[in-house]
């Protein structure tokens, strides 16, 4: 069963690229470029794992993440924050909203693979 990606980024080059890089991977991938088509996207069917830039339009990663994990049918979903935001405080705010995982960009593909790998494979487990 191929596994659902959802990957919430702003930036249309960034999206493109991180879709053929999951696509090429097996991993059905769905992009939104705003949070709140992000929310949406998670109600109308949950992926299995959230790929999230904090720097959106309409709402921030963070407010996107609070509410994922707020909502008893999408908080099992593992949220990766991808983003500039480099601060201490905003790594740390990252793991109150209850992301799994921060990366920082510019990031390597195989690092950001072998995360999603590792929590996907933690989910099945």
């Amino acid at each position: 069963m191929q596994k659902k990606i959802l990957i919430v980024e702003d930036e249309e080059s960034l999206l493109k690229l991180e879709s053929i890089l999951l696509t090429t991977k097996g991993y059905l991938v769905q992009g939104a470029t705003t949070g709140l088509a992000a929310l949406e996207a998670v109600s109308v069917e949950p992926p299995d794992l959230i790929l999230l830039d904090i720097m959106l339009p309409e709402l921030d990663g963070f407010e996107v993440c609070t509410r994922i994990k707020k909502n008893p049918e999408t908080k099992h979903i593992p949220v990766i924050l991808l983003t500039a935001k480099k601060t201490p405080e905003d790594v740390a705010r990252g793991k109150e909203v209850g992301a799994e995982h921060y990366i920082t960009k510019p990031f390597k593909s195989a690092m950001v693979m072998a995360t999603i790998e590792q929590l996907l494979d933690r989910k099945t487990a």
